[in-house]
């Protein structure tokens, strides 16, 4: 609870004409101040894809010091109604918080040079501040606050002085660009004004006060350097955004357009990045005489760097026609493609290859999830695991495949991870005898109502159909033999 002097009566002084003609020059720049801090706190928010801490610390620091120069005039204090008492609590205050923003403020547009130095700063007055209003709240200690934080304003404007000069001398400053120099003049200014209205205070030298002009240079330059920030991260922003839109376009292409058309084949495809632009990938490799490959592959991580990798997968897979009928062919011609070519990512793949006339199948992988069979002749799905090495780490890795007879009404499903790694909000996993249950649950659908209801499925598991974001790509391939009952 507050001390009872802080709830003295409200004052009812009054103030003349010549009161406000003195005072005006105060006044005006308290209100540009108050106008400078509203102003950043609202582009802050208005502005959500550049959201720049800068703007909250500018904005802190201006309305502070704002606030307690229009107490600082008589003329305000009569208007307002606040009492002598409230005034000097409201005055002592501020004076102990405002380094605190300033310095947040530098720490978040000098360079990392002087990060360490500024977070060392910052402890002094953070805990002169929490000490002094302390005391203040218990009616002790007064005069010695103000005296102490004139003396920690004047070392921490001093240390920031020399600091600048060091790193210049050292050649390890950053680059004379517009924003630097700005706050390299307005800090120059505002300390020496500082400096001057701190060394009045303490008694070493005497005049009147021009701080408030000293700050008012200081805050436009300030400003200038936060508003330069945020339009500056807008743009690049932007600039990314396009890239990604691209990135995303030509990725896109890389895809196959449609899905072969082969007699007594049904096939259906599905891809569902969790980003502009992913790490999955699928091909078809369509041959003479009813043959068909079918790969399936995942680069590890996301974005940008994932959707290179399956770019050059494109390409390295394109190369592999001629063994396309020997899976453990195609993918030690990928590996080999891909090794050297990037260090902490790989690659799983799965490679599938139908020869209807034969009326065979031929599987292998490489460090990516089994596949999956639902046959009606053997009554049931099941999981298809012969899987070696992923691709782009060992060169040496050699591979082998399986054969399997194609019989009629035989579904083969392909995939990523991101299907039966997809959580709920307890972060279970959907897991693979899901996956199967619902293949033989849902056996009589065609391969895109079937494709359709199991990623349907998965959504509402893992609780994206209610607004939770994808956590991983996904990828499904469906392809059906002779469906026909």
């Amino acid at each position: 609870m507050l001390p009872p002097r802080l709830l003295y009566a409200v004052a009812t002084s009054s103030f003349s004409l010549t009161d406000l003609r003195s005072q005006s020059p105060t006044i005006v720049v308290g209100f540009i101040l108050l106008a400078a801090g509203i102003a950043a706190v609202a582009l802050f928010f208005f502005r959500r894809k550049s959201r720049e801490l800068t703007l909250i610390y500018f904005s802190a620091f201006a309305l502070l010091y704002a606030v307690r120069l229009l107490f600082h005039a008589s003329v305000v204090r009569s208007v307002s109604g606040v009492s002598h008492s409230l005034f000097f609590r409201i005055d002592l205050w501020i004076t102990l918080l405002l380094l605190i923003p300033f310095l947040l403020y530098l720490r978040e547009v000098l360079g990392p040079q002087s990060k360490t130095l500024i977070n060392l700063l910052i402890i002094a007055p953070v805990l002169l501040a929490v000490t002094a209003i302390a005391a203040d709240l218990f009616g002790v200690g007064e005069a010695l606050a103000y005296s102490m934080n004139n003396y920690l304003v004047v070392a921490i404007v001093g240390v920031l002085m020399i600091n600048l000069i060091v790193l210049r001398s050292r050649g390890l400053a950053p680059p004379w660009t517009r924003e630097n120099l700005a706050l390299t003049t307005g800090l120059v200014v505002f300390g020496l004004f500082v400096l001057r209205g701190n060394l009045v205070s303490i008694g070493v030298l005497h005049g009147p006060d021009f701080e408030a002009l000293g700050f008012l240079f200081f805050v436009g330059c300030l400003g200038y350097v936060a508003a330069h920030r945020t339009f500056a991260n807008e743009h690049r922003l932007l600039a990314m955004d396009k890239e990604l839109e691209i990135a995303r376009q030509i990725q896109s292409s890389i895809l196959p357009r449609a899905v072969p058309r082969i007699a007594r084949l049904d096939i259906a495809a599905r891809y569902l990045p969790m980003s502009a632009v992913a790490g999955d990938f699928y091909d078809f490799l369509p041959l003479e005489n009813h043959q068909l490959g079918v790969l399936v592959a995942d680069v590890t991580g996301h974005g940008v760097p994932a959707a290179i990798i399956a770019s050059m997968l494109k390409i390295a897979f394109a190369g592999q026609k001629v063994h396309a009928p020997h899976p453990e062919r195609v993918l030690a011609g990928l590996n080999e493609a891909l090794c050297g070519k990037f260090e902490e990512h790989f690659v799983t793949a799965a490679y599938l290859y139908a020869d209807l006339d034969a009326r065979i199948v031929r599987y292998a992988a490489a460090g990516h999830p089994p596949m999956l069979l639902d046959s009606r002749a053997n009554g049931g799905a099941r999981s298809i695991e012969q899987s070696s090495f992923f691709l782009g780490m060992f060169p040496e890795a050699t591979y082998s495949s399986i054969e399997l007879p194609l019989q009629p009404g035989d579904r083969y499903v392909l995939y990523t991870d991101g299907l039966p790694e997809a959580a709920n909000s307890k972060d279970e996993e959907f897991g693979l005898p899901r996956c199967k249950q619902f293949l033989e649950s849902h056996s009589q659908l065609p391969a895109d109502a079937l494709a359709d209801g199991l990623l349907a499925e998965i959504a509402r598991w893992s609780t994206r159909s209610s607004g939770r974001p994808q956590e991983d790509d996904m990828t499904l391939l469906v392809i059906d033999w002779q469906r026909q009952s």
